[in-house]
């Protein structure tokens, strides 16, 4: 609420709560998703606009590629089929082999912990690979940087990728993504499967035999299972490759 006031966005009083975006000039474009899932709104003709503002992290990315599409602007494309929020992705500057989430931010907003708006320009914000160094507090808002491009070319280019993920990845069975990060000019996948390791498994956690970075869900892993088969897969491929792999997965509490 903070946030909509500051912005000076009016509220409405309707049965689902949903709240009404604010115009902006041409170069900012400015939309407010509801709840923490959100939705982004459109209340502007988009045809000469380059970069807009999400008003709320917590939207999901496929939901902005989706309205990023309807209005030709292109520059996400690289997250076909990411299924985090936009506050996520920011924070693990999220990428794949098309791009990352840094190529696009213009602007982060942040809460600090003593509850202040911030504002913090890219420029300020040290984007690493799937890390970024941020000032503490939460993401809450990005501006955008996108550019007009043909609405047919951007759409081939998803369906492309989203063929590609689903050639390659183990898309039908539970998973968390990659689990560990590539090293410099090397692919943890590779050196996953030059170990042997393609299928291990513990309980019902297993190395894909898809894709050796994934770790999938059988049916009935548990959370301690999938803790031990990535501890196995890092010390079997520091043993035989002399690589540490670092985690690409946050690990949140213990099982």
């Amino acid at each position: 609420m903070t946030t909509i006031r500051h912005n000076g966005v009016r509220r409405q009083r309707t049965a689902d709560r949903r709240k009404k975006g604010s115009e902006s000039d041409a170069h900012d474009f400015t939309a407010v998703v509801s709840g923490i899932r959100g939705e982004v709104r459109f209340k502007a003709p988009l045809r000469d606009f380059t970069s807009f503002r999400i008003g709320e992290g917590g939207i999901g990315m496929p939901t902005l590629m989706r309205h990023a599409i309807s209005r030709s602007l292109a520059g996400l494309e690289w997250a076909a089929g990411i299924p985090g929020t936009v506050a996520g992705c920011v924070v693990m500057n999220a990428g794949t082999r098309l791009g990352e989430m840094r190529d696009a931010v213009k602007a982060v907003r942040m809460v600090d912990p003593l509850g202040h708006i911030v504002d913090c320009p890219a420029s300020a914000i040290q984007f690493s690979y799937r890390r970024a160094r941020l000032p503490r507090g939460i993401v809450v808002g990005v501006w955008l940087q996108l550019k007009s491009a043909s609405r047919e070319r951007i759409q081939t280019v998803v369906k492309e990728y989203l063929r590609y993920r689903k050639d390659t990845q183990p898309l039908t069975l539970p998973n968390a993504g990659c689990v560990f990060k590539n090293p410099e000019h090397e692919v943890s996948g590779r050196l996953i499967e030059a170990a042997g390791l393609k299928g291990a498994r513990i309980g019902d956690a297993q190395v894909s035999e898809k894709h050796a970075n994934f770790i999938v869900n059988l049916g009935r892993a548990r959370a301690s299972d999938v803790i031990a088969l990535i501890k196995k897969v890092g010390r079997t491929v520091e043993e035989q490759a002399g690589i540490t792999l670092e985690l690409e997965l946050k690990i949140v509490g213990q099982p």
